[in-house]
């Protein structure tokens, strides 16, 4: 599956100063991606406040950025929850049109065992008509992915084709890479760690802070799997700084701080999220105005 090797971008979802969906916004941003390097898109996960948004207003995400896309680059779809059947029965359900893959969390709140994440993916593996991006974000979810676990999903089911490690465990990482088959890709889902993981021999990032500074990151990424390790290094630590920052009060209000500054959406959010502190806000100008890309 070497169309989601590189520099995938987590997409918000951009709100007018009422908080409805920003489709004109929205379409910008997707552009934006195309232009600067991004190699694709991942829909209605975390970052787009997908827990706030209704059904209908997924499904106009959904379709505003297959439409801005226009099929040139490879889209990922969020379906993931902590209700098994109901993952099932959307993934039976869901118009999948325009997409390549899903990206589905593991298990939140409800703190499954090992064999219960194993289950779970199961179930959705057989259910789904596309292929599978599994997504370990333990700081989210209360529970931890385990490489065995991995390993055992990857080995088990041909469509389970990847992970978004986001435990923030390069040693963990490592493990993921060393232990599972080599063909599937293991892809970072922290921005601060995504070059010593590409460089261990991850396949690249599903991201942030790309999505704000696409042209440097997707370098930085393309770099490192070239194994050009100084040139790549040179472009982590200008823009780590920033990976700090959009980070310090939530995502995504962060990256819609940088949005706002690079005249690509508002900064507003949903609660319970709420925009960044003036001090930060600032701070991310001031980072945004200077940044050479």
């Amino acid at each position: 599956m070497k169309k989601f090797v590189g520099t995938g971008v987590a997409l918000v979802t951009p709100f007018t100063t009422n908080k409805q969906v920003d489709v004109t916004a929205l379409k910008n941003i997707v552009k934006y991606q195309i232009a600067n390097g991004i190699d694709y898109l991942v829909v209605l996960g975390t970052t787009a406040e997908s827990a706030t948004l209704t059904k209908s207003e997924k499904e106009l995400v959904k379709q505003t950025i297959v439409e801005a896309n226009a099929g040139k680059l490879p889209l990922v779809l969020g379906v993931g929850g902590n209700n098994t059947q109901a993952v099932v029965e959307q993934l039976q359900t869901e118009n999948l049109d325009g997409f390549d893959a899903i990206l589905s969390v593991s298990p939140y709140y409800n703190k499954p065992t090992q064999e219960g994440i194993y289950q779970h993916f199961k179930a959705v593996a057989e259910a789904s008509k596309l292929p599978i991006i599994l997504y370990n974000v333990p700081g989210r979810t209360s529970s931890n992915m385990l490489p065995k676990t991995v390993a055992r999903l990857a080995n088990d089911f041909d469509n389970i084709i990847a992970i978004k490690e986001a435990a923030g465990n390069i040693v963990q990482a490592m493990e993921m890479i060393h232990q599972t088959p080599k063909d599937f890709l293991v892809i970072s889902g922290d921005d601060m760690i995504t070059l010593p993981m590409v460089l261990a021999g991850g396949a690249g990032v599903i991201s942030v802070i790309a999505e704000g500074f696409p042209k440097a990151f997707s370098a930085m990424v393309n770099l490192g799997l070239e194994r050009k390790v100084e040139e790549a290094y040179q472009i982590h630590y200008a823009i780590a700084p920033a990976i700090d920052m959009i980070f310090e009060e939530g995502n995504p209000a962060g990256i819609k701080a940088v949005f706002q500054h690079l005249g690509l959406g508002t900064n507003e959010v949903r609660l319970p999220l709420v925009k960044v502190s003036n001090d930060l806000n600032q701070r991310l100008k001031e980072f945004t105005d200077n940044f050479q890309s």
